[in-house]
C-alpha cells in the first residue's frame, strides 16, 4: 500500500490507529503502579487494534496468522505464570495482547528488555519499601500500598516500557508507514 492513493487516504485513520498501542501501554503501566491491575479493557483494545491496523494496513493473512500463533502461546505461557501465583491474571492477558502486536520477530527482544525494565524496577521498589515515607506521602493509598513490603510487584510497567521501546520495530508499524 505504500505511496498508493489508498494509503493517503487512510494515513490519518493509521496514525489514530497507531496510537492505541502506546496509549493502552501508557495507561496499563499507571494503572498498575496506582492499582495494581490491568484491566480487561485495555488488553480488549488492544486485540481490537490489532485487527484493525491489520486490515487497514494489508498485512497479510499469513503475518496475522504468526501474530496470533505468538499471542496465543504468550497467552499460554501467561496463564502458566498465573497458576503459579507468579504474576497477576490482568498481566498474563496484557503480556499476549501485547505478543499479539510485536509478533514473532521482535519477540525476544521485547521479552529481553521487560525482563531488564522489570528487574531494574523490582530493585527501586525495594528501595522504595525499606525508606520512611514522609506524611503527605502516606496519604496517599496508592503510594502506601506501592510502599508495602506485602504487596507484590506491578509487572505492567514494565510490560508497557518494553512494548513501547520495541512497537517501531513491529510487522504493523512498519507496515504503516
Amino acid at each position: 500500500m505504500r505511496g498508493s492513493v489508498l494509503a493517503d487516504l487512510f494515513s490519518p485513520l493509521i496514525l489514530a490507529i497507531l496510537t492505541i498501542f502506546p496509549l493502552c501501554m501508557v495507561v496499563a503501566a499507571v494503572y498498575d503502579l496506582t492499582t495494581f491491575t490491568i484491566p480487561n479493557k485495555l488488553s480488549i483494545a488492544l486485540v481490537i487494534g490489532f485487527f484493525v491496523m491489520a486490515l487497514i494496513t494489508g498485512v497479510s493473512l499469513g503475518e496475522i496468522a504468526i501474530h496470533l500463533g505468538v499471542g496465543f502461546a504468550v497467552l499460554l505461557v501467561g496463564m502458566g505464570l498465573f497458576a503459579m501465583n507468579l504474576v497477576g491474571g490482568g498481566d498474563a492477558k496484557f503480556f499476549a495482547a501485547t505478543a499479539l502486536w510485536i509478533g514473532w520477530t521482535p519477540l525476544l527482544y521485547y521479552i529481553v528488555l521487560f525482563a531488564i525494565i522489570g528487574g531494574a524496577f523490582s530493585l527501586l521498589l525495594l528501595l522504595f519499601r525499606q525508606m520512611i515515607l514522609p506524611e503527605f506521602l502516606i496519604r496517599q493509598k496508592w503510594i502506601e500500598k506501592l510502599h508495602d513490603r506485602q504487596s507484590g510487584i506491578p509487572y505492567g510497567v514494565a510490560l508497557a516500557g518494553g512494548g513501547l521501546i520495541v512497537f517501531p520495530e513491529t510487522t504493523l508499524f512498519l507496515a504503516a508507514f
